[in-house]
């Protein structure tokens, strides 16, 4: 499926590190990899899809609801306060104008015009200008506009290769276990008063028993600028690469 442009060029990215180190990168698709889906497939050096896996969607999408009119029949007026002149362009609260329109129209067509020059980067057998049209097409008929390489489901794939004299390997990211002091509800922030003498049992008995421990001086979290600047980004309206 799609996304948003930054999720999935992150890992769009993360694949691109596999074929950096010289290793080779098949990608399968069982069912859908379109819009930032497709992103992600196209950096291998060979695209496997199932019959019938949707492929392409080349294309972006933004869309923001618009209250603006019905707060104000409820007698709501919601302020914006910006610096600069496309800070925020279209909000959920904010009255249509269509120069932010055209703004987030040309914010829009920037981000479609590199998506369509990475996707052809990646896959130069493929007619861009006739499959970056936001169209989707099935195993087949994505096989035949070269979205695709092979039609072939991932089992099938694994046990051609197998057969082939291939090792074949499942690896699985997993967290370190936690350290017995973890598994007590004591943090590596808190092993250094550990040391001191008399407070060990104390914070050993608090972890057992699930009472808090008193603190000698209270941990105030330090105040920064940059929050209020994160809060006011999720408002934000988000591009999204989407099928």
């Amino acid at each position: 499926g799609g996304g948003s442009v930054t999720g999935y060029g992150l890992a769009m990215a993360q694949l691109l590190r596999i074929k950096d180190a010289g290793l080779p990168l098949t990608v399968c698709v069982e069912q859908v990899a379109a819009s930032g889906g497709y992103m992600m497939a196209c950096v291998a050096d060979k695209i496997v899809a199932s019959p019938f896996a949707v492929l392409g969607s080349i294309g972006v999408i933004t869309q923001v609801p618009n209250v603006y009119d019905r707060l104000k029949k409820e007698g709501v007026e919601f302020q914006t306060v910006t610096a600069g002149e496309y800070k925020r362009t279209l909000t959920p609260f904010k009255k249509v104008d269509p120069k932010d329109v055209e703004k987030t129209r040309d914010e829009i067509g920037e981000i479609f015009a590199l998506f369509k020059e990475f996707v052809a980067k990646q896959r130069p057998q493929l007619d861009i200008d006739k499959i970056a049209t936001g169209e989707t097409w099935f195993g087949q008929d994505a096989l035949e506009r070269n979205l695709a390489d092979s039609l072939q489901t991932f089992d099938e794939n694994l046990l051609e290769m197998h057969n082939s004299g291939v090792e074949v390997y499942s690896v699985k990211y997993q967290n370190p276990e936690a350290s017995p002091l973890a598994k007590l509800g004591i943090t590596s922030t808190a092993a250094p008063t550990m040391a001191m003498p008399g407070k060990w049992a104390a914070r050993l008995l608090a972890a057992m028993t699930g009472l808090p421990l008193p603190l000698a001086h209270p941990q105030v979290p330090p105040f920064s600028a940059a929050t209020t600047i994160e809060q006011q980004a999720q408002f934000r309206h988000p591009y999204y690469v989407s099928s």
